[in-house]
């Protein structure tokens, strides 16, 4: 039943603007205008070691953290593909064109399943699945590669600082036993709805590169991106 109480909740409940509260839309207009920015190169301050490139559609300030946060927490399942778009579009900036390179394999971000049952859906993999398609409907192959477990309890982030963050997802992921064969089947973008400290990124891209390294595959080439990224990542990267 869990699972299915987003979806009741959104039919019976008055529509609002996830963005903005705006009354009878899921979405206004201005609200999805922002984004429809063109996605950007972001790096948290400090970076931890490890981060591969990263590309977030939008700054994690006013109605897209009210989205992201809708999404997430409340249930907004409508949102989910405006919100794939444009984690589409930074797929697609940060990926490139890959010539030869095989389809984008889009690994999202894993959950933990305290947060996943609390919430009953995955919000990061539901927006990686809605920019597989995007991307599939604008010519690129591209599939949702959810490899990535956790393998091991984690504190909640919320309230930690970079370096505690850091220490706190040490180890924490692995790729599952029978993802190792798949990662060597394209070009691996790791994906997430918001980079803060880049500390998760950093894991994921730890553990599929150790997963790579361990089936002989190459670990060269590791991209990720993201929603939004907070309003400083985007600052420094105009220097």
């Amino acid at each position: 039943m869990r699972g299915w109480w987003p979806e009741i909740v959104g039919l019976v409940l008055p529509v609002a603007c996830g963005g903005c509260g705006r009354p009878r839309t899921e979405l206004c207009e201005e609200c999805a205008a922002g984004l429809a920015a063109r996605p950007r190169r972001v790096r948290p301050a400090p970076e931890p070691a490890g981060l591969p490139v990263v590309h977030a559609t939008a700054p994690y300030e006013n109605a897209v953290r009210a989205m992201l946060l809708a999404h997430k927490e409340r249930g907004a399942l409508g949102l989910a593909g405006v919100l794939g778009g444009a984690l589409a579009a930074a797929v697609r900036a940060g990926a490139g064109h890959g010539g030869d390179a095989g389809p984008l394999l889009v690994v999202p971000v894993p959950s933990a399943r305290r947060a996943t049952a609390g919430r009953g859906h995955d919000p990061v993999r539901r927006i990686a699945a809605h920019a597989a398609a995007e991307l599939r409907r604008g010519g690129t192959r591209a599939r949702v590669l959810a490899v990535l477990r956790q393998r091991r309890a984690v504190a909640d982030q919320a309230g930690l600082g970079a370096r505690a963050r850091r220490t706190n997802l040490a180890g924490a992921l692995v790729v599952a036993e029978g993802g190792r064969k798949l990662l060597d089947g394209g070009r691996v973008v790791l994906v997430d709805d918001l980079l803060t400290t880049g500390a998760t990124l950093a894991e994921a891209a730890r553990a599929v590169r150790a997963a790579r390294q361990a089936g002989r595959g190459t670990a060269e080439g590791l991209r990720a991106a993201v929603v939004a990224a907070s309003p400083s990542s985007f600052r420094i990267n105009r220097n």
